[in-house]
């Protein structure tokens, strides 16, 4: 049995919501995630990424806003790795209290089409009732995600009144 998992089995055994969500986190690649996922994913679990509903930024990220089901985190997990290159993934913290925990870290991504490479923080809010994730909230710096994907363009951006305050940002 490799590492990953004994994580798995150490989360069916405690239950516990922190070995849940540890064990679900080390188990998001392609190879493993379908099967942690069966194990540590309820089949009517909440997924939630980086917002709750944004049409506009679901046609660059097809896995953002809301959805549910087990079948979700599969393909949301999966699909990462086809559109980015995953150099680093860093659990820093995890925090539980009750049925909710709190996993913070960073992580690093190439853009697999283009060889952008971002740098970004992540947080996520999870629930675990009776050992099953039901609950998860994945966060992390959506702009410079979407942006590695920018093959080209500029945004004029104006966030005070008058002219002065207009700027482009982008690839020109």
């Amino acid at each position: 049995m490799n590492d990953k998992e004994i994580l798995i089995q150490k989360a069916l055994s405690s239950k516990h919501p922190k070995d849940v969500v540890n064990a679900f986190l080390n188990n998001t690649d392609k190879a493993s995630v379908a099967n942690a996922a069966q194990h540590l994913i309820d089949e009517n679990a909440v997924y939630v990424s980086l917002n709750f509903d944004n049409p506009e930024l679901k046609e660059i990220e097809p896995w953002c806003g809301t959805s549910k089901g087990r079948q979700v985190y599969i393909d949301t997990f999966s699909n990462v790795g086809t559109y980015w290159n995953i150099d680093e993934f860093i659990i820093s913290d995890i925090i539980s209290e009750g049925d909710v925990v709190a996993v913070f870290g960073q992580f690093t991504y190439t853009s697999v089409t283009l060889n952008n490479t971002f740098i970004s923080p992540f947080s996520i809010k999870a629930r675990v009732e009776n050992g099953l994730i039901t609950y998860f909230q994945f966060m992390e710096d959506t702009y410079a995600s979407a942006a590695s994907f920018r093959a080209e363009g500029q945004w004029e951006i104006q966030h005070h009144k008058g002219s002065e305050n207009k700027f482009m940002v982008g690839k020109k």
